[in-house]
């Protein structure tokens, strides 16, 4: 989908978003039967109007006083998501979006809205040309955005696009293998470089997490390490992303029951996808920020040489691991990752997971549980980066009487904690992979939808990749 700024009058298909009744006036050629019927429909609540015009359409969207800007933009991105049906389903090619309002970012959000909402994964219909949707191009009029927003939203969605798609691709294409494939084509198009490690070279390093998961596949491991370095970055240490990348999870021999939760385990990959589609981004932002970013790959099946419940593996790390479930996968092998981390003496490490289905019990799909012992600083401009995208974070506590969880009897630690604070006692695991500041995020509640909710589709989401890349954006920023 193409983002730009026109330098023409609106073209005849037209979003107008206005914030006032009087302000109707100011959409031109508007006849009074016209004006009379949106404001009627104002005054009934009606966020938004449609004017079918012969040879093209008006769209105005009312913006309500909100208590916040985040409650703000986030009203525009809903009004997108309410009008990309309506150009689809009138094979509108192209909409110019003007604003009138008093939120200078008015525009932006709304067609950010609008082309989150017009994403689509054809891949495998066979009628893919008949259902493709029409809508291409979003115009904004002079004034209502700037080049550089035009050019991060762009690089935003197309991100977006690209981290929802590897979460829809079947195992049957998207193998560890395949994974490593598509990041380093990422790179290629970004500008960013791509260092992938076979299974002979994980091997070699005695990444056992990784390759204990692995055991029972058919299809070799990857570690893919990416890394971009701006020429004046404002980092002296850099940020290091690390993303699960369980490319399908049947939970080993602790096989997952079905239907309703294998059945969706091709997200599994989710963060994996969310931390390589913003290193696209951030190199097509060309934001003045060291990042390095990690991706253990692997399915998780029972056969093989599977590892069971009561082996006990050495990590990367040497430290021990008693495994008592073997679902328990993703922490295995994030925890090879956040140990390979260490060699770059980062000032901030964040992971990204479907980690636990304690943390989607815990606060649903409508945010990403997280944890960690980043500064304060770092915490409070992740909160703030999380509200702004409406991608909002819940912090849990990372108390000691949780590590005592996970204490095991014949080994370092354990792989599982119990039946009770699932999702913290995951993150006390990975704690002891880490010796810097570090932030978990937990997206399995978010990562994977089973219907369309506003902007989000039916399927891959890309939910906490607009945080992140909010948060990278504004980095190092008073």
């Amino acid at each position: 989908m193409e983002i730009k700024i026109s330098l023409k009058a609106p073209g005849k298909n037209q979003i107008w978003i206005i914030d006032d009744v009087t302000k109707l006036n100011s959409i031109p050629d508007l006849s009074k039967a016209e004006s009379d019927y949106a404001t009627k429909s104002i005054n009934a609540d009606q966020s938004v109007i449609t004017l079918n015009r012969y040879g093209g359409f008006i769209f105005i969207a009312f913006l309500k006083n909100k208590n916040s800007e985040w409650q703000l933009a986030e009203s525009c991105r809903k009004a997108g998501a309410t009008i990309e049906p309506l150009c689809n389903s009138n094979k509108l090619p192209d909409v110019t979006i003007t604003n009138r309002t008093s939120f200078l970012s008015a525009a932006v959000h709304l067609a950010e809205g609008l082309a989150l909402s017009n994403y689509q994964f054809l891949k495998y219909k066979s009628d893919a040309a008949k259902t493709t949707n029409s809508l291409n191009k979003i115009l904004f009029s002079k004034d209502s955005a700037t080049v550089k927003e035009a050019a991060r939203l762009q690089a935003t969605i197309d991100a977006v696009y690209k981290a929802r798609t590897l979460v829809n691709e079947p195992l049957s294409f998207l193998t560890a293998e395949q994974l490593s494939k598509e990041i380093a084509q990422m790179g290629k198009e970004a500008g960013f470089k791509v260092t992938v490690l076979n299974k002979a070279r994980i091997t070699k390093e005695k990444m056992g997490g990784l390759l204990a998961v692995n055991k029972g596949s058919i299809q070799p491991p990857t570690f893919t390490i990416m890394e971009y370095t701006p020429k004046k970055p404002l980092n002296k240490k850099p940020i290091v992303l690390v993303g699960k990348g369980i490319v399908f999870d049947t939970g080993g021999l602790t096989l997952k029951p079905t239907p309703n939760s294998m059945d969706k385990m091709k997200s599994d990959m989710g963060g994996a996808a969310v931390v390589s589609a913003a290193m696209y981004a951030i190199a097509k932002m060309q934001l003045p920020v060291h990042v390095i970013a990690l991706i253990p790959a692997t399915d998780n099946r029972p056969g093989q040489e599977a590892y069971v419940p009561g082996d006990v593996i050495k990590m990367y790390s040497g430290k021990t691991v008693e495994v008592l479930n073997t679902d328990a996968e993703g922490r295995m092998v994030l925890a090879d990752a956040l140990h390979w981390a260490k060699r770059y003496e980062p000032e901030l490490v964040m992971d990204f997971a479907t980690l636990t289905g304690a943390a989607a019990a815990a606060i649903g799909n409508n945010g990403v549980v997280c944890m960690g012992n980043a500064p304060d600083n770092v915490k409070q401009s992740l909160r703030k980066s999380g509200f702004n995208q409406y991608e909002r974070l819940v912090e849990f506590p990372m108390w000691d009487e949780y590590g005592d969880l996970i204490k095991s009897t014949i080994a370092d630690i354990k792989n599982v904690g119990g039946p009770y604070g699932g999702s913290i006692t995951a993150g006390k695991f990975l704690e002891h992979f880490t010796d810097y500041n570090w932030m978990h995020f937990d997206i399995s509640g978010t990562a994977f939808s089973g219907a369309k909710k506003g902007y989000q589709p039916v399927g891959g989401t890309a939910y906490g990749l607009r945080m992140l890349l909010d948060f990278l954006v504004n980095y190092g920023k008073a």
